[in-house]
């Protein structure tokens, strides 16, 4: 049974695209990349406590650090933080897998003439990895990377890069966090979320997704329940 946002709403995937975040949403990684910021911190002296760092996963790097430790301690130490939380989370990463379900997720949303874009501002060797994990690159029609935006999540730069690449405004978001529905929000898209990423149902409605799931495994079972648009 879903635990759709709206009473009464079935998941409804409109045509001609969907964009599907891939960390947390695809692919199990948001608890090693709060490890990996965790120590990443420690290393710069900084202790934080995991579920403040947890709170902001889904945010990118540029943004995180100074939400953590403000905008000066960013300036002096948060290169050296987001380099080393990228080395971290790259020793971690051969412990990240695939949630329930995701490569027939996209197999779903690829039905017909929809075109699905796979959204990440990962570098390209981590979104290479992904790819590899779901066998995905023959589904779908294009990816993002880190050298596709200015500005991450929640700004709408990674939405807008994956829109350019579908040739089209007019998409369905699904993601795992309020970042996701954020940044598809500011580049005029909706967003269907899952609760992978640890995130509660009520904040992912709170900044806007307009339904909510507990796994990608409901939503698929309503997309095949429901007509696809289009």
């Amino acid at each position: 049974m879903s635990v759709a946002a709206g009473a009464g709403k079935r998941a409804r995937m409109p045509a001609p695209a969907a964009i599907l975040d891939i960390d947390g949403t695809l692919v199990d990684t948001n608890y090693q990349h709060a490890l990996a910021w965790n120590e990443a911190f420690v290393q710069s002296g900084f202790i934080l406590p995991i579920w403040k760092i947890h709170r902001l996963i889904g945010m990118g790097g540029d943004q995180l650090v100074a939400e953590l430790i403000g905008k000066d301690a960013d300036e002096e130490h948060g290169d050296t933080l987001r380099a080393a939380e990228s080395v971290l989370y790259m020793a971690s990463i051969a412990s990240v897998h695939p949630l329930e379900e995701a490569r027939e997720l996209i197999e779903t949303l690829s039905q017909g003439d929809r075109k699905c874009c796979l959204a990440s501002s990962a570098k390209a060797h981590e979104v290479d990895h992904y790819l590899d994990l779901l066998d995905a690159r023959e589904l779908v029609d294009s990816w993002t990377t880190s050298g596709d935006v200015e500005n991450t999540k929640p700004e709408p730069d990674l939405v807008r890069a994956a829109l350019d690449k579908l040739g089209t405004d007019d998409a369905v978001m699904v993601g795992d966090t309020p970042w996701d529905v954020k940044a598809a929000k500011g580049a005029g898209i909706d967003t269907i979320a899952v609760l992978t990423g640890g995130f509660s149902k009520t904040e992912l409605e709170e900044a806007g997704a307009v339904q909510v799931y507990e796994s990608i495994v409901e939503l698929r079972a309503d997309l095949q329940n429901t007509p696809l648009a289009g």
